[in-house]
């Protein structure tokens, strides 16, 4: 039997740092919980550009689709500002997710108790969060036809275009109501079916493919701005939320927020099943690269191992292992230990990013 396999691509700025500490946890997996994986590391973003010209080589692209899953730092800095936008770091990003099919995004919220005086939402709104947000990723107004920006008589016109085909819709729901049997049962999709035509087209399929393969499920139906209000205003009474790419992409940094830092946020994006039987996966923290403290150990390393947790689970189907690190983290926040994003608080413990990595060790360690 061979190790599942795994592609690094740190990228850029803190990258590096974040996946150092990822790297410390995949050694004590192999170490302590006789789980290897075969790990091979490679560029993306503006480190690929600096060695070869191109955010994503395509070499990397081919390893990218033969390996079980990647794992991705984060990729940009002003250095790269001025380039092409065809050679900007984020398209290496891009080229993965689109190359690959990833047409799942999937987005956790969840504050931990320890972090819960973190948001700035009250405590008691907050406090257990616990909801995947699923956003299709591949289709919609980042990728319609026509787009660009054209002369329209004297004054220049910006188009972009939202597309979506029936196949697209179903497949992102079925990831949607598949997630939640495995949570709280219940999906609550959004749209803007009000006022735009995929709006409708996107409630209708969802609706069907609900009442044709999981009417088990509960369902529900709400515009983007409206639960974007919600979210604000009583975030527990959703599970899971399937959306579309731009409302996916607003709603999810909204959501990410009320869990008070962007340095605690993992994702997954899923594609269709390969020859495994696993699907196509690139797993990444919600936070860019944050060249501002890159190289400094400020950097917070949980949001990149708990992406690490969401492969174990989705990639891997090691779910009590992924229980596991996640627990962990838990552990060490409870514990009071902090990195610089998550300082405020009397009585706990400041760590560098190398610190909270050996921290969460420890209580690996802790778990035996």
């Amino acid at each position: 039997m061979t190790n599942p396999s795994l592609l690094i691509l740190a990228g850029d700025g803190i990258g590096q740092e974040v996946m150092a500490e990822v790297k410390k946890v995949i050694g004590w997996y192999g170490d302590k919980r006789d789980i290897a994986f075969d790990v091979s590391e490679d560029l993306v973003g503006g480190a690929a550009y600096d060695a070869h010209g191109t955010p994503l080589h395509d070499d990397t692209m081919a390893r990218a689709q033969e390996v079980d899953a990647v794992l991705l730092g984060a990729v940009g800095g002003p250095k790269y500002d001025d380039l092409d936008f065809s050679v900007k770091p984020e398209r290496g990003l891009l080229r993965l997710r689109k190359e690959m099919d990833l047409y799942a995004n999937l987005r956790p919220a969840q504050c931990f108790d320890a972090l819960a005086d973190f948001s700035s939402l009250k405590k008691d709104v907050v406090a257990g969060l616990d909801i995947m947000i699923v956003r299709e990723l591949t289709s919609g107004i980042y990728f319609g036809e026509p787009r660009g920006i054209i002369e329209e008589g004297n004054e220049r016109v910006g188009i972009n275009t939202q597309r979506y085909s029936e196949s697209e819709i179903e497949r992102v729901a079925r990831s949607a109501f598949e997630l939640a049997k495995r949570r709280g049962n219940k999906v609550c999709s959004m749209e803007k079916a009000n006022v735009m035509e995929s709006g409708i087209l996107w409630r209708e399929v969802v609706q069907r493919v609900h009442d044709a393969e999981y009417p088990d499920v509960e369902l529900g139906h709400m515009y983007a701005d409206a639960g974007a209000m919600q979210l604000c205003r009583w975030p527990k009474q959703f599970d899971v939320i399937v959306t579309d790419n731009l409302f996916g992409d607003l709603l999810s940094d909204a959501a990410a927020m009320l869990t008070g830092s962007l340095g605690m946020l993992p994702s997954a994006s899923l594609g269709a099943p390969m020859a495994n039987g696993r699907p196509k996966a690139l797993y990444e923290p919600v936070h860019g690269s944050a060249p501002d403290i890159a190289g400094q150990g400020k950097a917070n390393p949980i949001a990149c191992i708990l992406s690490f947790a969401m492969a174990l689970r989705y990639s891997f189907d090691m779910g009590e292992e992924a229980d596991r690190l996640e627990n962990a983290v838990e552990t060490v926040l409870a514990d009071g230990k902090r990195t610089a994003d998550l300082l405020g608080e009397e009585g706990v413990q400041p760590v560098s990013t190398a610190g909270m990595g050996d921290a969460i060790v420890e209580a690996l360690n802790a778990s035996l």
